[in-house]
């Protein structure tokens, strides 16, 4: 990570009122297919990480059972919270986490995250991804920053100076790692992505060993 935790949140505290009308085609297109792919139950209980204004939260509330945002911004999390009341939505709520210490310990059914993760470094985005399986997840949904191709220096998609981008290929690996199967890879972007994991069986079965 380039900047402290808190660091960030300071940053993101300040564009938190500009933060929707900043966004990018392809931020947006990302969003659009992380909803997509997540795709809850009526009553399954979704987590998401990074959860900034809430565009991925409040999506899926109305089809899900329970929908849980975690952010280090409470500016954006302020800016959630005010559209959700706005919708009238009251299965979905706010609160203080990081993609390694999500401050969750309930059941989980489905993950999402979208233009969060890149933050973390290669060492903590695997952290990171090892923290949320140990959260029993079925499915994890991550809308990202990420390489497909060498990045054109000359023409960066993100910011060097605070962001720090993988590669699909350590993002895919890392997933494995964690007992994930990569089931779905939507380019964007050359530098723009998603990338969806399931539960693979044999992590079932060892899960279900250990009880």
């Amino acid at each position: 990570m380039k900047k402290t935790v808190d660091e960030h949140a300071d940053r993101f505290d300040d564009h938190a009122p500009d933060y929707d009308d900043e966004k990018t085609e392809e931020h947006h297109r990302s969003a659009e297919l992380v909803v997509e792919h997540a795709s809850p139950e009526p009553d399954d209980v979704v987590v998401d990480i990074g959860t900034g204004t809430g565009a991925i939260a409040l999506a899926l509330a109305p089809d899900a059972g329970r929908v849980i945002g975690r952010d280090i911004s409470e500016g954006m999390m302020d800016e959630a919270r005010s559209k959700a009341a706005d919708a009238g939505l009251e299965n979905v709520e706010f609160g203080y986490g990081t993609f390694r210490e999500p401050e969750y310990d309930g059941d989980v059914d489905v993950v999402t995250s979208n233009f969060a993760m890149h933050h973390l470094s290669d060492e903590a985005k695997r952290e990171a991804i090892a923290v949320i399986a140990d959260l029993g997840p079925r499915t994890f949904v991550l809308g990202d920053v990420m390489f497909f191709d060498e990045p054109d220096p000359d023409a960066p998609f993100y910011s060097p100076d605070v962001d720090d981008p993988a590669t699909v290929g350590l993002l895919a690996d890392a997933f494995t790692d964690a007992g994930f199967s990569l089931t779905a890879v939507e380019r964007i972007h050359d530098q723009v992505g998603v990338l969806v994991a399931e539960r693979t069986p044999t992590a079932d079965v060892e899960d279900a060993s250990d009880e």
